[in-house]
């Protein structure tokens, strides 16, 4: 009853282009164009580069939208491959309380259940500073900023992010999932920073 009342007094609106109807509607879904790359030694595929509408969307889970997470959520599921266990990438504590969400958790959990897929919250985030705002050569000197909690027995891993920006943090997640029995070999996010030949 109350998830119907607030629906028509706050209804969802596109983190794209604003529209009402839903958190990322299908035009703007329409303007990314899917890419995949090799990061850090993983297949990392995303539903567009980040910019335009697609950035926006992603700044807007970034500022608290979980409307917004779940749309994006439901159309990640679309890219992978299963049988797979989704393991989100967590954001820093301080995020967390600021923001009201975990962006990286709510697009996983969105995914999980529009594909039908396991989700396991393994990893915790460790280090004190987030990658936002560093340079290229520090995010890539990245190491050890997270951890996994439970023990895998060799299941296939999938991890969810909204962006890759230089591959480090997918990778540390990696090393972490991998040292706790994983197959970690592919990332799904939302949105990629081009790569254009950078080194």
């Amino acid at each position: 009853m109350w998830c119907g009342l607030l629906d028509a007094l706050f209804p969802a609106q596109c983190g794209g282009c604003s529209d009402v109807g839903s958190g990322y509607c299908d035009r703007c879904a329409a303007e990314a164009v899917s890419c995949v790359e090799r990061r850090a030694e993983l297949e990392v595929r995303a539903l567009g580069e980040y910019a335009g509408s697609l950035r926006r969307a992603v700044l807007a889970v970034k500022n608290g939208r979980r409307d917004v997470a779940r749309a994006l959520g439901e159309r990640l599921a679309a890219s992978i491959r299963k049988p797979a266990i989704l393991v989100p990438v967590p954001t820093t504590a301080a995020h967390r309380r600021a923001r009201g969400i975990d962006g990286g958790v709510e697009l996983a959990r969105s995914a999980a259940s529009r594909g039908r897929m396991a989700l396991r919250e393994s990893l915790v985030h460790v280090a004190r500073d987030a990658q936002r705002g560093r340079s290229r050569a520090a995010r890539l000197g990245a190491r050890g900023w997270f951890v996994c909690r439970e023990r895998f027995c060799g299941e296939r891993v999938v991890l969810i992010d909204d962006v890759c920006t230089t591959g480090a943090t997918l990778a540390d997640c990696a090393t972490s999932l991998r040292a706790a029995g994983a197959t970690v070999r592919e990332a799904v996010v939302v949105a990629l920073v081009p790569n254009h030949g950078r080194s």
